[in-house]
């Protein structure tokens, strides 16, 4: 669900989906924030561009928010991988 919060704790730092609700967490050490993909529109909707963390492009999807789930499930099925560069 995407209501779920998954963390991947791996020497010594986390890693998981950005939530607003997770804002005074955030604040209380250190962290940085990386964009793992991006949800855009397309021709034939809205599509799931996972390509920062060598994932495929998901999609085309008609509503935005099919996109995001798409995005969200496809980034928790392998470990919140942490984006290149």
């Amino acid at each position: 669900m995407a209501d779920e919060m998954q963390v991947i704790v791996k020497d010594g730092q986390m890693r998981f989906i950005y939530s607003d609700n997770l804002i005074p967490l955030i604040k209380q050490g250190t962290s940085k924030t990386n964009r793992a993909s991006h949800v855009e529109p397309c021709e034939n909707g809205w599509q799931a561009d996972l390509s920062p963390v060598n994932g495929p492009v998901l999609g085309p999807f008609h509503l935005r928010v099919d996109a995001l789930k798409a995005e969200i499930e496809w980034l928790r099925e392998h470990n919140i991988p942490i984006p290149k560069g």
